[in-house]
């Protein structure tokens, strides 16, 4: 059975004690959750449409064309519509639509003119819409989803590189971490956003949005986990000359052994440390590149071009901007609590003494 040493649960036992950074954790857990349940909350599918006796769920299954519910139209239902109409025929056919009826590329504009709508309950556009009449708070949910999962898969390639190469430049040694060292200085003074322009410049347009939002992943990567190796480098020369590494030596354990059983667990309280503020990092990181227009490609939800959408439009559509800005401050400031919460819990000077 998994179990932890008791000097870990010390330091959860603190971090639950935060009650800052706890209850912010417990926030941030919730929204990852509801966001990747997100088309049962936002979506423009019908949960579930009960017609002539048969119970359909549109959300999670296929494409159901018009013709699928008595409709003279082969191309996809609009099911808001189609909850109108089964409520005005009482037929007994009904459809349960999400909370908020829209997805995050449709145009719905009450009037015929795509403009920005103030937020509407009639409408139940709650938030607005956009200059182009898409759902605001949609387009906040799904982009928010794609901000924290882009942040995660972020956090976890520049661990895994900067770990790698942090731990063998300090355990090695030598002119390995020399070599490394001159690389990695070389490497760090080529400049992110220039690169980021030259690399979107040259992508054919016929590139999937998931090929796009791939891409951006790599070159966002390579170009920042340097950081993290420094610090790993660090940490593992301190340990390796510990006594407990000298006595795994003497008994014949492998390099490799010591690194992964003995060195990175030892310096764990690093790697905690550090994950909110490379996950902010990252989030800021995507929404200034989308601001700029070098980040996610359009039609993509993103924070970074509500708030370019909401600077533009400041005086005539200002509920565009406070949403994009009070769902920015509200995610970075729950990863902020969360990191300074494990900061203090797991900081080593509260429950190690090295003599």
């Amino acid at each position: 059975m998994f179990s932890f040493n008791p000097q870990t649960l010390k330091k959860l036992r603190r971090f639950r004690e935060i009650k800052r950074g706890y209850y912010s954790f417990l926030t941030l857990a919730a929204i990852l959750i509801l966001v990747c349940f997100g088309e049962l909350l936002v979506n423009s599918r019908a949960l579930i449409v009960s017609y002539e006796s048969e119970l359909f769920f549109p959300t999670y299954t296929g494409y159901h064309p018009g013709t699928d519910f008595g409709l003279d139209y082969t191309y996809e239902v609009n099911y808001r519509d189609l909850a109108q109409e089964f409520s005005l025929d009482d037929s007994g056919n009904w459809v349960f639509m999400p909370i908020v009826p829209y997805n995050p590329f449709e145009n719905h504009s009450p009037g015929g003119v795509f403009k920005p709508h103030p937020p509407s309950l009639e409408d139940r556009h709650f938030l607005g819409t956009d200059t182009t009449s898409r759902d605001i708070l949609s387009r906040l949910f799904y982009g928010t989803r794609i901000a924290l999962i882009f942040s995660l898969a972020y956090m976890t390639c520049v661990y895994i590189i900067g770990i790698s190469i942090g731990c063998a430049m300090g355990y090695f040694g030598g002119i390995f971490d020399l070599t490394f060292q001159r690389l990695i200085e070389i490497w760090s003074n080529i400049p992110f956003l220039y690169m980021v322009i030259i690399v979107f410049s040259i992508i054919p347009s016929n590139f999937s949005v998931a090929a796009r939002i791939t891409m951006l992943l790599t070159v966002m990567v390579l170009f920042s986990w340097t950081s993290m190796t420094y610090y790993m480098r660090t940490e593992t020369y301190k340990e390796k000359s510990r006594d407990y590494v000298a006595a795994a030596r003497i008994i014949g354990a492998s390099n490799s052994r010591i690194i992964f059983r003995h060195i990175l667990p030892n310096v764990l309280s690093t790697l905690v440390t550090f994950m909110p503020f490379t996950i902010i990092g990252a989030i800021a990181a995507i929404t200034a590149l989308d601001f700029l227009g070098f980040g996610l490609p359009p039609p993509t939800p993103s924070l970074g071009e509500l708030l370019k959408q909401g600077t533009a439009n400041l005086r005539t559509a200002p509920w565009i901007v406070s949403s994009a800005f009070g769902t920015l401050v509200i995610l970075l400031t729950l990863v902020t609590f969360i990191g300074e919460a494990i900061r203090e819990s797991f900081d080593p000077k509260k429950f190690t003494v090295y003599r």
